[in-house]
């Protein structure tokens, strides 16, 4: 298992959230009981799930920190986006019960009970949550961990649901209108259903050897043509799984260059390119410029 510093904070916001959520559900689940709310019980949901999925995604994170092994020689790291289809699924069924609980509400509306303790339950749930939602983004912002940017997405989607309930509340308990409660569960899911196809689609990506965005090719490209010894790239070729990306491309050099020389030219290329992508595995090809490779190989 990797003991590098990025994997310790991976690990450590992966147990934070498995933390909040189980303390999450037992407070909500108390609230729910106290007030009988649609709204409440919507959250209360969506964070019973949140437990299963951040233990997953922590089981996930785990593995996709493993090193490369003789049956995995390019790491674990597909443990991540597929942690994130798993979560996709899960808020998925969230928004289909939420939507048929609401449903059921919304025509038989009734009040609800002791409004006063629900918005104490929720103000402390919305101050938790956005702690640990900023703990992730530093964590997906140092590390780029897939797994934790999709479970900081359903978490903020915890902090629109929480504000919801709030709203639900207040327009039930102060002002009689006791369809607000339904309708902000509806709300709900369609935000929900958001952050869904978000995680779903990024985690499908990465599944799939989806290549780079289109700004981070460009980048690389200008990275190799910046070296004087080089007269050009093609075939590049990229990807990414989890944290790690992976960079390969064809460098054209003059051909008249020795074998060691284009090997220092490669290695210069190389440790550039490392610069500006930390967690990339890069395999470079040296092309004498002029040589036209077989049709089916090649590629801009």
């Amino acid at each position: 298992m990797s003991a590098s510093p990025h994997a310790t904070l991976m690990q450590r916001t992966a147990w934070v959230a498995v933390c909040v959520a189980v303390f999450l559900v037992a407070l909500k689940f108390v609230a729910y009981i106290v007030t009988d709310s649609i709204a409440m019980m919507a959250s209360l949901a969506d964070s019973a799930l949140d437990v299963f999925a951040s233990a997953v995604n922590l089981l996930a994170v785990r593995h996709a920190l493993e090193p490369a092994d003789a049956e995995h020689r390019f790491g674990h790291g597909k443990a991540e986006p597929l942690a994130g289809l798993m979560q996709g699924a899960f808020i998925s069924g969230s928004v289909v019960f939420l939507l048929v609980e609401s449903s059921s509400r919304l025509y038989a509306p009734h009040p609800i009970e002791h409004g006063a303790w629900a918005l104490i339950v929720m103000g402390v749930s919305i101050a938790i949550t956005i702690a640990l939602v900023v703990l992730q983004r530093i964590t997906v912002k140092r590390t780029g961990s897939l797994a934790i940017g999709a479970d900081s997405a359903h978490y903020t989607g915890d902090v629109l649901t929480n504000l919801g309930v709030v709203a639900g509340v207040v327009l039930s308990t102060q002002f009689g209108w006791l369809i607000a409660d339904p309708l902000i569960g509806m709300a709900v899911a369609a935000a929900l259903a958001f952050s869904a196809w978000h995680v779903l689609r990024q985690s499908y990506d990465q599944l799939m050897d989806r290549e780079l965005a289109e700004d981070d090719r460009e980048k690389i490209k200008a990275i190799v043509m910046r070296h004087p010894e080089v007269r050009g790239i093609h075939d590049l070729r990229t990807r990414a799984a989890g944290i790690h990306t992976f960079i390969q491309f064809h460098l054209e050099l003059d051909p008249a260059v020795r074998l060691t020389q284009a090997h220092r030219i490669s290695d210069a290329v190389e440790a550039e390119v490392m610069d500006a992508f930390p967690n990339a595995e890069i395999l470079i090809h040296q092309d004498p410029e002029g040589v036209e490779e077989l049709p089916e190989l090649a590629r801009t």
